[in-house]
């Protein structure tokens, strides 16, 4: 049995391989695609490389069967290297020829105009902005960073579903089609052979969105006030959005498991696993079966470790054999604080790994910048980078046993987290 989880170099972004199945019957799932030249760069030579060693199991001119591309929301960072390559595809001779089963992928419009959560017909407006009408504002803040991200790439998330479509890519069969949410009681996803527990995003919080979205635009009737880009941002200026919007799988092979958290925050993530039944809720009696810490192998760190996407308690109510931190420095991820709490607990001889997609040095280069760069918005700041203080270098140097555990993935060669049997490379 293979069940091994791959990840790519993605610059600021998300790009991973789930390789599942047997080894004479290999399956695939690609996770996000990463940014702007991600494609081009890394994810196209490794799908190449896995249609050549496979071709011989292929029927002639037969693509390389992808069982599922699943965009875990629609910030750029994760949707824009799985446009290209389905744009690549629509070419009647392309370099790499791929065979995609199902897309799964929540639309910003499937967010916020869905049969599952009930509606107004006005909720549609929302659905038209994007991209240039945001382009102008200037984020002051990071959570007003992550919404202009989001809301900027609502045409990419609606461009996705009409490729794939015309691909002939199946739309979320995981969920008959509809909004893949996690909902009170529902049994887990059997995929070939793969048990996936769908914990994020969920049904009641998507409905109050839903809700709070229809107020919201009635409002904005009522009194006359234009629906623009500066009273968006202000509308949903408490994260909701962001917070609601990753698709969040627990995927499980027998004994064995991965957490694949998109960019959701960390109380959601905690939050739907209570409800899923797969971890206790702190001060509750305790329920048999249901840990009061979830042991999961992989844990693919949300939104690339940043610090204001999790907090102590998550480490302390999920631990991991492996950590995958998917991020080069930019916007500050992965954060040092992030690997802080990491280290604060878990025990010095705990056996783990942390897995970076480049190097500390690098990784602290770009954070630098990105800090130096918002200090010089702030009046008044101070502009002084103190690697001692900020660098993950620093923090690596100061524990040894720590940066013993910390793997760097390579642009040459795969880098593969293997649970099961070995992956045919």
């Amino acid at each position: 049995m293979i069940f091994s989880l791959e990840v790519l170099p993605a610059g600021k972004g998300d790009c991973l391989l789930l390789h599942y199945g047997d080894s004479d019957r290999p399956r695939l799932m690609l996770i996000d695609g990463g940014p702007a030249g991600v494609y081009r760069n890394a994810l196209k030579d490794r799908l190449t490389q896995l249609w050549t060693s496979r071709r011989d199991a292929l029927d002639d001119g037969a693509g390389l069967p992808i069982d599922v591309v699943l965009v875990s929301h629609i910030d750029d960072d994760h949707i824009h290297g799985i446009i290209d390559l389905a744009k690549e595809q629509q070419d009647h001779a392309p370099d790499l020829r791929v065979s995609v089963t199902s897309l799964w992928h929540n639309s910003f419009d499937d967010l916020l105009n869905t049969d599952e959560v009930p509606h107004d017909p006005q909720a549609s407006i929302l659905a038209g902005l994007g991209g240039s009408q945001f382009s102008t504002l200037e984020p002051e803040t990071g959570d007003q960073a992550d919404l202009l991200h989001l809301l900027a790439s609502v045409p990419q998330g609606r461009n996705l579903r009409k490729l794939g479509e015309a691909l002939g890519w199946i739309p979320n069969d995981i969920s008959q089609g509809r909004l893949i949410m996690a909902a009170a009681g529902a049994e887990p996803a059997n995929v070939d052979n793969l048990k996936v527990t769908v914990i994020g995003p969920m049904h009641d919080e998507l409905a109050k969105l839903q809700e709070r979205h229809n107020d919201w635009i009635s409002e904005q009737s009522t009194l006359g006030r234009p629906i623009t880009a500066e009273a968006v941002l202000a509308a949903y200026l408490d994260k909701e959005v962001p917070n609601l919007s990753s698709i969040v799988l627990l995927v499980e092979s027998g004994d064995s498991s991965m957490l694949l958290t998109g960019d959701a925050s960390g109380d959601k993530i905690l939050k739907g696993l209570e409800r899923a039944g797969r971890l206790s809720r702190p001060g509750e009696p305790a329920s048999p079966g249901i840990p009061d810490v979830l042991a999961v192998d992989i844990l693919k760190m949300q939104h690339h470790g940043s610090d204001r996407n999790v907090a102590s308690d998550f480490f302390q109510r999920i631990t991991a054999r492996h950590y995958v931190f998917s991020g080069d420095g930019k916007h500050g991820n992965p954060e040092r604080k992030t690997l802080q709490m990491l280290l604060d607990a878990r025990d010095a001889g705990d056996d783990y790994a942390i897995h970076l997609t480049y190097e500390p040095a690098d990784i602290d280069a770009e954070r630098a910048a990105d800090w130096l760069e918002k200090q010089a918005r702030k009046a008044g700041a101070k502009s002084e980078w103190n690697a001692e203080e900020q660098s993950l270098a620093a923090l690596f140097d100061a524990h040894p046993d720590f940066k013993s555990k910390v793997q760097i993935v390579q642009s040459d060669e795969p880098h593969l987290i293997e649970l099961l049997g070995p992956v045919a490379v």
